[in-house]
């Protein structure tokens, strides 16, 4: 798992209320860009100024000054959705598709992200970083999260309507939602009405 600070990201409900949500992992942070299948709606990743925005949000630190091709795109969200097929076979107890597995190997084979120190003693990336650089680091991100001491923390939110996916880094693991202020909340919202109802 990336060792780099999160700044955890902000995303919107679909009544377009602004919430945080850390899913613990820079791969899992690439799945709420969009997906496969149903998943295909949410899609942001278009062109390269998206996936440079990504980044931006993303836990990289620092935002790398990215040089991204369309092809390169095409193969993120290629990846995004083998890992995210991937991530939800481990979820189940299910076995990881073959044909997915080999395409999140594939990516994570290429040159990752260096990390370098400027002369002034900061981080930086070294050389001009490319998106297929950027693929391999997620794709490196996901093989250690997936073989790594979190495996088995690797879990959907609670919430029915809800897909997030994130990595409970929590000490006791009893983490259920995708953000305590947004599903969380929902929940104690409707488990006090449900309860007034009864009393009612």
């Amino acid at each position: 798992m990336d060792p780099t600070p999160s700044k955890g990201l902000t995303l919107h409900s679909h009544t377009g209320v602004a919430y945080r949500f850390d899913p613990g992992a820079l791969c899992l942070e690439l799945l709420t860009t969009g997906g496969p299948g149903p998943y295909r709606r949410y899609e942001v990743l278009h062109e390269p100024a998206d996936l440079a925005g990504w980044a931006e949000r993303s836990r990289l630190n620092p935002t790398p000054a990215l040089e991204i091709s369309a092809d390169e795109v095409a193969g993120m969200r290629r990846l995004r959705d083998a890992l995210f097929r991937v991530v939800l076979a481990h979820t189940r107890g299910e076995p990881h598709p073959p044909g997915d597995l080999e395409a999140v190997n594939e990516a994570a084979a290429h040159p990752a992200l260096a990390p370098a120190l400027t002369p002034a003693g900061e981080r930086r990336w070294a050389g001009t970083p490319t998106g297929t650089q950027l693929a391999a680091t997620v794709a490196r991100d996901a093989v250690e999260l997936l073989t790594g001491p979190y495996a088995h923390r690797i879990r959907t939110c609670a919430a029915e309507d809800c897909h997030l996916v994130y990595v409970d880094t929590s000490r006791p693991g009893r983490r259920r939602w995708c953000s305590m202020e947004h599903c969380g909340n929902r929940h104690k919202v409707r488990a006090l009405r449900a309860r007034h109802t009864e009393e009612g």
